[in-house]
């Protein structure tokens, strides 16, 4: 057993076997959600879970996986006293966000990591993810990362590795919706999906979005929820919010938005975010 204890803020579809990851490592982690599903689902990972972070026990590192800016700013609410505590954020929240909370939380005595994270949900399973790590001081919490995946040390400010998430995000918002067009054309054109699929992802149009997202987008609007529409229109959101402060041209990426958008305005926000494929 680890001498570091963690709490794990947000155990949902991703955050749930990195959480799991960290118990068979043994480091003591306690998750908190407020939903009761996703309590259920980690009870039956091994991972202890608690509805708030003011029922959870004191530790010494807080990991944050929240879905957005606004509940990383509600989190950061409820913190008093953080004294002696690193908090890493592992969301995807932006540059701007993670500067702001991460100072709020420095004021209160917080060490902060910016470390977002990528590989989706499979990745989270196996500790294959790939961590963008910034901040003063990552070898201090190398131990609680390690099990996760493989640590990219991207520089020393909060809002660094959130930037690199951004340029990372830029290309799955946009693969994705290639993927779901081009499938959509081989339809079109007569052609089994199917059939297209396994031909064209093992020659130079292959991708890792196609490969992954294209088995499901050739299922039903019910198949398994690993990411959702309404995180790509979130995570679309940012991309195109640090594209425009940064007076960066997107004009691949704010068309790929305005398909998440579409699906979202059907009904298809909590669904898959393959079903994007839905919108063709």
């Amino acid at each position: 057993m680890s001498d570091t204890s963690v709490v794990f803020v947000g155990v949902g579809a991703i955050g749930l076997p990195m959480a799991a990851r960290l118990v068979a490592a043994g480091i003591p982690t306690t998750g908190v959600d407020p939903f009761p599903a996703a309590a259920e689902r980690a009870a039956v990972a091994g991972v202890p879970v608690v509805t708030s972070l003011s029922a959870a026990p004191r530790a010494d590192v807080v990991v944050v996986m929240v879905a957005t800016p606004d509940q990383l700013a509600t989190l950061v609410d409820e913190v008093v006293d953080a004294g002696g505590q690193t908090w890493i954020v592992m969301s995807t929240v932006g540059p701007d966000a993670v500067r702001e909370q991460g100072a709020r939380l420095v004021g209160r005595g917080a060490t902060v990591l910016d470390v977002p994270v990528t590989g989706g949900v499979a990745r989270a399973r196996t500790g294959e993810l790939t961590l963008f790590a910034a901040g003063a001081d990552v070898d201090a919490v190398r131990h609680v990362l390690e099990p996760l995946g493989t640590i990219r040390v991207v520089g020393t400010a909060l809002g660094e590795g959130q930037a690199i998430k951004v340029v990372n995000q830029h290309l799955c918002s946009v693969h994705i919706v290639a993927a779901a067009e081009a499938l959509a054309l081989a339809a079109k054109l007569g052609l089994d999906p199917a059939a297209v699929l396994p031909l064209v992802e093992s020659g130079a149009a292959g991708s890792w979005m196609l490969s992954d997202r294209g088995p499901r987008m050739l299922q039903g609007t019910d198949v398994e929820v690993t990411s959702t529409i309404g995180i790509f229109v979130k995570d679309s959101g940012l991309v195109a919010d640090a594209a425009r402060n940064a007076d960066a041209s997107t004009p691949l990426l704010d068309l790929a938005r305005d398909r998440y958008l579409a699906a979202a305005d059907a009904g298809l926000a909590a669904r898959d975010d393959s079903r994007v494929i839905e919108t063709y």
